[in-house]
């Protein structure tokens, strides 16, 4: 059996991203994304909120860097992996996050800055 590890993710950025660049040159994009789901609990229909932890390397953490801000709409497609690290005690710890292979994104506030711009050039 050939199994695939695969995630979607579409929401959107909770905080600026943070960008890396390493010795050699290549970049690490680490940032935050937030989804959305309605959920009926007890008869009555509830907002639940998720949050994920996505790392981007190479082009597409440049693409994050440049064109992603809080706030911004994204579609990340990629894979679910495991990491671990010693704390300042001593204890492994463990979590998770989502390495970005690819992502869409479309900037909200410049899409709200341009349909402004249009409604008024219209109006004059």
């Amino acid at each position: 059996m050939n199994l695939k590890n695969r995630v979607q993710l579409i929401g959107n950025l909770g905080a600026a991203p943070k960008i890396k660049e390493l010795k050699e040159g290549r970049k690490m994009a680490r940032f935050s994304v937030a989804t959305n789901s309605v959920e009926k609990r007890n008869g009555k229909f509830e907002k639940t909120v998720n949050w994920y932890n996505v790392t981007a390397w190479g082009k597409t953490a440049e693409i994050v860097e440049q064109k992603l801000s809080k706030g911004s709409e994204v579609i990340i497609e990629g894979k679910l992996v495991s990491n671990s690290y010693t704390d300042l005690n001593g204890n492994v710890r463990k979590f998770y996050e989502v390495l970005a292979e690819s992502l869409l994104y479309r900037n909200i506030k410049t899409a709200i800055a341009k349909a402004e711009n249009s409604e008024n050039k219209t109006r004059a």
